[in-house]
């Protein structure tokens, strides 16, 4: 699952369901927060450990803070962490055993929240989720995605939507003034990339695809990969086993693909030191003919272009070669540490099913209606007082959030006609997208080698398209693979795993 996280302040939601965070009509939202706050007695204490995007976290009088602890009768207690420092953060904490009510564990599958949950460092909530409607909105991805090796939930995901995510999308308007069809196949993307470059309808040396790699793995090529893996990650379902995709044939084809491209400089020669920053000045500068970014983000490029040519326009890709990803509908989780009370679960179960209520929801990411957002059409959005109060989906909307399968559709500025196209485009991905059967699979032997592993099999991936090695190094290195005592004990590991899972299932 891509971790970025897009920096929104407005998300787009059908008028007929919005409601103003002030609106008394949203009877989930009331009937979850009248029951976790309800009228009289003493506030719940709640503390919490999450992150923050803004540029500063909100403070305890922050004005989202007060209202959200006077909708659910709780007094907040909350730690703000920058993304920069929240795994080093995590990882103290677990260490120290104070762990707050909610924490947020951003990976929920690091060995050491496996060993954690093994030892029964957090509540199992697996029977008590059906008496929250708001939070079994969720997609049945973001529970399954989220299960540990025994098959229960240990934490309430922070829902992120299935489809819409990392894609490649490409210059519209360049197909139309060079008579070029929507590309469907990478062979067809491929044409598309020659046309831009050859022909240069930006004018200024148009590179056809912008992508690029680094040590690690395919990073923003990563998308062009599982188009010809058809498959969402590092591992692929065949006959009912996990196989690892570097040993499949239509990993070659790929780097085939993209070493043509690199000679014939379609695609970026910088592109094992290119940045993500760079890459994107490319598209804004008119020179680049397609990237790999959500569906929502390719509005980025487009309205920079669009202040000197109204036409500009980057269209997100339904799919390529049949194939279309789909993400595993979660960033985290946020846990439950056993060292609180049985009846204290129930209430901070109530409290997050506020959250994920309209009412909630809207409340955390854009604040009170006419002070802190205006809404037009359906959509919302934000004042200068919202930044002055640091309302936003990057602050306590990372907290509360109600599950929209068009969150990734709509950006501030984002006028009618592309959201719209936005959607299309999302609902048709869902008809046919494919996710990652790894997701939260464990291998022992991974986590101890598995680094070091990847960067060689990159190193040589980034050789072969570069020309730095012939394109028969790779069938080698793959020979070696395979007969590699650690990557055969990876193999196995995870393929146990699937089977526990699989079973657990049943």
């Amino acid at each position: 699952m891509n971790k970025k996280t897009s920096m929104v302040v407005a998300s787009a939601l059908l008028a007929s369901s919005l409601l103003s965070a002030c609106s008394s009509g949203d009877k989930s939202g009331q009937a979850a927060g009248g029951t976790a706050g309800a009228s009289g007695g003493k506030p719940t204490d709640i503390s919490i450990m999450t992150m923050y995007y803004t540029p500063e976290p909100p403070g305890p009088d922050n004005v989202i803070i007060k209202e959200v602890e006077k909708r659910t009768n709780s007094k907040l207690k909350i730690t703000w962490v920058s993304p920069n420092n929240y795994a080093d953060k995590i990882n103290v904490t677990l260490a120290s055993g104070d762990i707050p009510d909610l924490i947020l564990l951003d990976d929920p599958f690091s060995a050491q929240v496996r060993g954690m949950v093994s030892q029964g460092a957090f509540w199992d909530l697996t029977p008590l989720l059906k008496d929250y409607p708001n939070l079994m909105q969720y997609p049945k991805e973001s529970w399954e995605n989220t299960k540990q090796a025994d098959g229960k939930n240990y934490g309430i995901p922070r829902p992120r939507p299935t489809d819409g995510g990392g894609f490649p999308y490409i210059r519209k308007d360049w197909l139309d003034k060079l008579n070029l069809q929507v590309p469907k196949t990478t062979d067809d993307l491929y044409n598309v990339m020659k046309a831009f470059a050859e022909k240069d309808p930006g004018g200024k040396g148009t590179i056809g695809y912008v992508g690029f790699v680094d040590q690690n793995g395919m990073s923003y090529f990563g998308q062009m990969q599982n188009s010809f893996t058809k498959t969402n990650g590092d591992w692929k379902l065949v006959d009912g086993k996990l196989v690892n995709v570097n040993l499949l044939p239509e990993m070659k084809d790929c780097l085939v693909w993209l070493n043509r491209a690199y000679k014939e400089k379609l695609i970026p020669e910088d592109l094992a030191v290119l940045k993500n920053t760079q890459a994107k000045d490319l598209l804004k500068s008119n020179r680049g003919g397609g990237f790999q970014d959500t569906v929502e983000a390719a509005w980025e490029p487009t309205e920079e272009l669009r202040k000197t040519d109204p036409k500009a326009d980057f269209l997100p890709l339904v799919s390529l070669n049949g194939y279309s990803n789909k993400d595993s509908g979660f960033f985290g989780m946020y846990a439950i540490p056993k060292s609180v009370p049985e009846a204290k679960v129930k209430q901070l179960l109530k409290f997050m099913d506020y959250g994920a209520s309209q009412e909630g929801s809207d409340l955390a990411s854009f604040g009170l209606k006419d002070v802190h957002y205006t809404e037009k059409d359906g959509i919302k959005t934000p004042t200068e007082q919202a930044k002055k109060d640091i309302v936003a989906q990057q602050a306590f909307g990372q907290i509360f959030l109600k599950y929209d399968p068009y969150q990734r559709a709509y950006r501030t500025g984002m006028p009618q006609d592309v959201l719209e196209r936005n959607k299309k485009i999302i609902d048709e991905k869902a008809k046919i997208s494919i996710g990652d059967p790894s997701v939260g699979l464990n291998s022992d032997t991974n986590v101890k080698v598995g680094t070091e592993l990847k960067k060689k099999i990159q190193d040589m991936k980034t050789k072969v398209i570069m020309g730095k090695e012939p394109i028969s190094a790779w069938d080698d290195y793959v020979a070696k693979l395979k007969a590699d005592p650690d990557f055969i004990k990876i193999t196995a590991e995870m393929n146990d795993a699937y089977q526990k899972r699989m079973s657990a299932k049943k």
